[in-house]
């Protein structure tokens, strides 16, 4: 049985915290970052905060529980809190600051076990709940003998944080985490549950600045134990845990030594609000599942581990459920921000902050990952920083970034930069034990790890030299396609690069044209070609099996697909003449159409995909837009980036009975057209292309006539990246086989 432990240094620590917080004879009142909060208050009873001066600024009734939660409150001194009924009245608490340096650091000095489940205590007193898990956890696991744990805590060894709302923190394994393959790498790790989940204390939202300062004050924590290498941690984690580290790592924790995310964001709006249009599918639906987490744990609400242990005694966590009714209201704040406000979607969105980030970075994320979509490659250009950055991007499912080519690299950069030894010193071990890893995640059983030159490095030093001389992005091509069975997440071929976007990219244009064709000029003249837009025409989503690594499930070797074909007349479609040669397109791009509707707004998707010499359609990419928010941001858009404003201000009905310049921001891809082939757009309503996107609150709520008009005077157009020079070392790849790319067979419209 693993070990509760609670450890605070004393008195130490008590002097931090009473700066913050103040203690009346029936409740508990504290202040905290642009906070205060206060417990042991008679379930809905009122109380006020009251300013320096006493004068009221706020009144709010505590939740059942006897929770009652300020926000946004001015930094400062000398607040109090008193309830309504009897004038019970706080001492004075003191409101703390943003920068992520607390006032004072001996709360670092609180003492964490190297194998135990335990709460870590904040800057502002709030308790997180933490699970560590070293390397013996998995002794022995799929039958492979690991190193044994440090006979004494006073032995260091090279240790990681994994840090996210989901039940990170159970102590028998977090909840959608990736510890296990860390501690197989010979890691220890230290699994945090985010405030207001599970175990931890406090109220949840997404990504305020203080979840932000937590991640601060556990690696500092964390990093000062006896038994971290280096008194240095690093950061791992994919999805939640990957996207947590962007946001910690920007608060520049002295004791971080690298982060590691995968699968990950680039701003909450393109994954929320793709085109100005809400993602109702996967991206609502993960927000819904924040709120039910963020409840206080119980039978039917919470995180069922929590519950659990609080049924078994743990009277921590059940303290710690007090304000977990505080949370904010994620789903309001959701419908509140369908526009681009800086102020409220800038601190949310890792684009603007990376710059920040000064330590080591690995990063992997997927074209085409179905869940936080394909536009993390614009972390690479803004994370301006650190020099120590490599960056890989392959089509693939959400969990491709632990494929055996990334996961070789990860293993080489978290021995390099966080252990700080040479690979090869577990190199047999991290082999051997890989193939259990990928039948986990993938479902696929054989898989194994390819021979990686880094781990036959001798030394330390040439180790880290080789990995250091690696261009920073590297791009695997054709994922799925590199072994002989189609569908293993192996690439055909790679090429890496000096920098994001790629130099030497060109845009290249393909103009609609009559009889559903791409040319390489604008027709002559002025034509037009109709369909009716009608969101309902095909299936929300083009899979609905298991989207994990079960049986037939998205994330295994073939997953059973139906990419419906467009019904008649409900979409348009156009294809280039058979390519002469490879087109190897790095990027983003545009779709640029000339469009007049029936009705004032019409939501647009872009399908981009290859029409293959052998008569077989693969799916590359999609794009989207809201037509009355179409205008673009110009300070931040280029040819092949466009930007859309997405401000409420430059919202913008379409003209009525006339043409108006549309253009759709394509998401990013990594894709070989091959000699032969044909590029394909097709727009329609949302709907149909996606594995769990999808889009059931489109505008306009019925069907409508769209058309799209071309010519020299309304040049429609396909833009995408080229980029000339790279060699295809192989042939057409098996369809289906690339990973996260669908193929059908092709019917022309």
């Amino acid at each position: 049985m693993r070990r509760i432990a609670l450890f605070v240094a004393g008195t130490a620590l008590a002097l931090v915290l009473a700066s913050g917080s103040a203690a009346a004879a029936s409740f508990s009142a504290h202040g905290s970052v642009e906070q205060v909060y206060a417990t042991g208050l008679p379930p809905g009873a009122e109380a006020s905060l009251l300013d320096s001066a006493g004068q009221v600024i706020a009144t709010r009734n505590a939740n059942d529980l006897g929770g009652l939660l300020f926000r946004n409150v001015s930094p400062g001194d000398g607040y109090q809190l008193r309830l309504t009924a009897n004038g019970e009245t706080s001492g004075p608490l003191t409101v703390l600051t943003k920068p992520p340096a607390p006032p004072s650091t001996p709360i670092y000095d609180q003492t964490v076990p190297s194998d135990a489940y335990g709460y870590l205590t904040t800057r502002d007193g709030t308790k997180l709940a933490y699970s560590v898990h070293p390397p013996s956890d998995v002794t022995n696991a799929g039958g492979f003998g690991l190193p044994p744990s440090p006979p004494d805590a006073s032995a260091p060894g090279p240790t990681l944080i994994e840090y996210s709302g989901y039940g990170y923190a159970k102590p028998d394994g977090p909840q959608s985490g990736i510890a296990t393959i860390a501690n197989l790498m010979g890691f220890t790790v230290v699994d945090v549950n985010m405030r207001g989940t599970g175990c931890s204390g406090g109220a949840f939202d997404f990504f305020e600045p203080l979840q932000n300062l937590d991640g601060y004050d556990i690696i500092e924590t964390v990093a000062r134990q006896p038994w971290v290498a280096h008194n240095k941690v690093g950061m791992l984690g994919i999805s939640y845990g990957g996207i947590s580290q962007l946001f910690t790592a920007q608060t520049q924790p002295p004791g971080l030594a690298a982060i590691t995310p995968l699968s990950v964001i680039d701003q909450t709006q393109t994954t929320l609000y793709p085109g100005g249009i809400l993602n109702t599918g996967f991206a609502l639906n993960w927000a819904q599942e924040r709120v039910h987490d963020a409840m206080p744990a119980g039978p039917d609400s919470g995180q069922p581990w929590a519950y659990q242990r609080i049924q078994e005694g743990d009277q921590t966590c059940a303290d710690n459920q007090v304000l977990h009714p505080e949370a904010a209201d994620l789903i309001g704040k959701v419908r509140e921000n369908d526009h681009y406000v800086p102020e409220v979607a800038d601190p949310v969105s890792p684009i603007t902050f990376v710059d920040k980030i000064n330590v080591p970075v690995f990063m992997a994320c997927q074209w085409t990952d179905e869940q936080t979509g394909g536009h993390c490659p614009t972390l690479a250009e803004h994370m301006t920083g650190t020099d120590k950055k490599w960056f890989t991007f392959t089509n693939g499912t959400h969990v491709d970034s632990l494929s055996p080519e990334i996961y070789n690299r990860l293993y080489d950069f978290l021995e390099l930069y966080v252990a700080r030894e040479a690979p090869i010193t577990k190199s047999a071990l991290v082999q051997a034990s890989a193939p259990p890893v990928f039948q986990a995640v993938f479902g696929i059983d054989g898989m194994t790890l390819p021979p990686d030159p880094i781990q036959q490095q001798p030394t330390y030093d040439l180790a880290k030299a080789a990995f250091d001389a690696q261009p920073p992005i590297r791009v695997l091509f054709d994922n799925g396609a590199g072994n002989s069975n189609a569908g293993w997440p192996y690439p055909g071929f790679e090429r890496s690069f000096s920098s994001f976007p790629i130099p030497g990219t060109t845009a290249r244009s393909w103009y609609v044209a009559p009889s559903g064709a791409l040319a390489n000029q604008p027709a002559a003249g002025s034509a037009s070609e109709s369909f009716i837009w009608d969101a309902h025409a095909r299936p929300l989503t083009d899979f609905s099996g298991d989207t994990g690594s079960g049986a037939g499930g998205l994330w295994t070797a073939t997953p059973d697909y139906q990419w419906t074909q467009d019904p008649g007349r409900s979409a348009v479609s156009y294809v280039t003449a058979p390519l002469s040669g490879d087109a190897a397109v790095v990027g983003a791009g545009r779709v640029d159409v000339w469009v007049r509707s029936s009705t004032p707004n019409v939501d647009l998707q872009a399908t981009l995909s290859e029409v293959r010499p052998d008569g077989k359609e693969t799916f590359v990419q999609n794009g989207w837009v809201r037509g009355n928010e179409r205008k673009l941001d110009e300070a931040k858009s280029t040819l092949l980036e466009p930007v859309l404003s997405l401000r409420e201000a430059d919202v913008s009905a379409l003209p009525r009975n006339r043409f108006a310049e549309v253009t759709i921001p394509l998401y990013y891809e990594g894709h070989v057209y091959r000699a032969g082939s044909r590029i394909r757009i097709r727009i329609a309503a949302p709907n149909g292309d996606q594995p769990i996107w999808s889009f059931s609150e489109t505008e306009p709520a019925g069907p409508a006539r769209v058309a799209i008009g071309y010519g020299r005077k309304m040049p429609s157009r396909l833009v995408l990246p080229v980029l000339p020079g790279v060699s295809t070392p192989t042939g057409l790849p098996p369809c289906p086989g690339l990973r996260g790319e669908p193929c059908r067979d092709y019917q022309p419209f």
